[in-house]
């Protein structure tokens, strides 16, 4: 039986006189209201716990359990407390008084919406910065290291499945789930960004390559000739160029189409192509998929320094050796010209600089 506290076992005697204000208070929240002390100890738990962590939002583990030395608000439930009102606001059965006090602490309503604000933030500064949102996968951006790359191939992986499904819907298909689907409003807000973040036909890496080219030339630059002579954001793009010229065939229409608006045109008879080489953001990103790889399989970054890595190709196709312990070395050397991006991606598998 749950202990009477000394206050309640005052009004409880009924041996002596009692006050009735105090018994009418004891009767409304043990007897008539019990749910509104509960409630009124969550909202007292939750500022206490903002102000105790320093926290802006009311995002409370699940587990969560205040502490005893917190006297009486000390044992309290908050994270049970939490999750039951995000819970019955989804209902929609909570007083509307009840979700003005629990935002008026910063409550987060669904942790997948948190998840989307934050992606969406970081989408926009990144976007500031690079002229463009279509950042490679292995990105990540801010102060925290967010994984904007990964972020943005799910937002695109998301958006597609939302068109594939709405086509089968209007023609007539039922029961589709909505499940992983982007809602047009979110669709809307990464247009309002970059309009192009998510290209249909081709992909993300060809688009990128094509909108820093255009903004080379709109600032008054020529289409570049010679590799090497115009690098932007790891883009060798002269190399790009030949590589689109001498596959010109190999391009739908928009593609030929985009490329001509900026003056590229397609190989003339007996013009011998421009040999290509690999870009130094292709080459990074091979070396960072090889050095993934062996932490994921090792737990630790520390490579011998002849070690080579074959890493894994896609399906049907072999796999790449990597002088992985050599690149890493020079990495080490060069560590105060790499880009924070590029060490940042380092750092998240314990680089020993």
């Amino acid at each position: 039986m749950e202990p009477v506290s000394s206050r309640a076992a005052s009004v409880l005697r009924f041996s002596e006189d009692r006050d009735p204000a105090a018994l009418t208070q004891f009767v409304r929240l043990r007897v008539i209201d019990p749910e509104r002390a509960y409630w009124r100890r969550g909202i007292e738990a939750a500022t206490r716990w903002l102000r105790e962590t320093g926290e802006s939002e009311l995002r409370v583990p699940f587990t969560y359990v205040t502490p005893e030395d917190w006297g009486a608000l000390g044992g309290h439930p908050l994270g049970v407390f939490v999750a039951d009102q995000r819970r019955y606001y989804r209902e929609g059965t909570l007083d509307a008084s009840r979700v003005n006090e629990l935002e008026q602490l910063g409550m987060v309503w669904s942790v997948h919406a948190s998840a989307w604000d934050a992606g969406l933030a970081v989408a926009r500064d990144y976007a500031a910065v690079h002229g463009h949102f279509l950042p490679p996968t292995t990105a990540v951006w801010g102060g925290d290291g967010f994984p904007i790359g990964v972020w943005a191939k799910n937002m695109r992986a998301s958006a597609r499945r939302s068109h594939e499904n709405a086509v089968r819907r209007a023609n007539g298909e039922t029961g589709l789930s909505y499940a992983g689907e982007l809602s047009e409003s979110r669709v809307e807000a990464l247009n309002e960004i970059d309009p192009g973040w998510a290209p249909q036909g081709w992909d993300v890496a060809w688009q990128r390559s094509y909108r820093l080219l255009l903004a080379h030339v709109q600032a008054g630059g020529v289409v570049p000739a010679v590799p090497g002579e115009v690098v932007v954001q790891g883009e060798d793009l002269a190399a790009w160029v030949a590589a689109q010229r001498a596959g010109w065939d190999g391009l739908v229409a928009a593609q030929q189409w985009l490329l001509e608006s900026v003056g590229v045109e397609p190989l003339g008879e007996g013009e011998a192509a421009v040999p290509t080489r690999r870009t130094q953001a292709d080459r990074w990103a091979t070396h960072l998929a090889a050095a993934r790889q062996f932490h994921a399989r090792e737990g630790h970054l520390r490579v011998p320094r002849k070690h080579v890595e074959e890493l894994a190709g896609e399906v049907g196709e072999g796999s790449t050796a990597v002088r992985l312990g050599g690149w890493l070395d020079n990495t080490r050397r060069r560590a105060d010209k790499l880009a924070a991006e590029r060490r940042a991606e380092l750092d998240e598998l314990g680089m020993r600089w």
